[in-house]
């Protein structure tokens, strides 16, 4: 047998989400990865120290932890780890976040396997991507705001909401909710 084509690239996939790493490891083990799941963000880093991953896919919402903390966790391990951010929750501030931390792309879901494969390779930028015609919506651009402000006080909800002025429990529900799309 081939030594070149029995090597399977190692990915670490990190999302709480059971049935979507089921189904995306699956996916990925089909296009020749070998991947091991963590369900929150220390079984990744715990993971991570062990494997070295060459690739990694992590979900921003992790229960109820950041996978912005995995992402500084694994550039400090290895810093040729590329790393996808996946999520559901997208906003403009933890995308810069994700990048400046070390991912080399952010991605909201639903993404197909395809998709989230040409990003775990996809090193440069896109000088071509669509430029929109439309500016945010005064609902969209609220969440941005939220967001922004919670990178600010380092995901603290008391402290973005004193920031804000507004109660810890309401700036909490609107955080729950998804973002408006455009």
């Amino acid at each position: 047998m081939n030594i070149a084509s029995s090597y399977k690239p190692n990915l670490l996939l990190v999302d709480d989400d059971t049935i979507f790493c089921n189904v995306l490891k699956t996916a990925l083990e089909r296009r020749n990865f070998e991947v091991t799941v963590a369900q929150n963000v220390k079984d990744g880093i715990t993971l991570a120290k062990n494997l070295a991953p060459e690739y990694a896919i992590i979900d921003l919402r992790i229960g109820f932890e950041s996978g912005l903390e995995l992402v500084k966790e694994l550039i400090e391990i290895d810093d040729n780890t590329q790393i996808v951010m996946l999520t559901g929750f997208a906003s403009i501030a933890t995308a810069v976040e994700a990048i400046k931390l070390g991912a080399n792309h952010y991605l909201t879901k639903p993404a197909d396997t395809d998709e989230i494969i040409n990003a775990l390779y996809k090193n440069a930028g896109d000088t071509s991507v669509a430029i929109s015609d439309n500016p945010l919506s005064i609902k969209r651009l609220e969440w941005e705001h939220l967001q922004k402000v919670l990178m600010q006080h380092d995901g603290n909800i008391s402290a973005a909401a004193r920031a804000l002025n507004m109660h810890r429990r309401t700036l909490q529900r609107k955080l729950d909710k998804r973002p408006v799309r455009d």
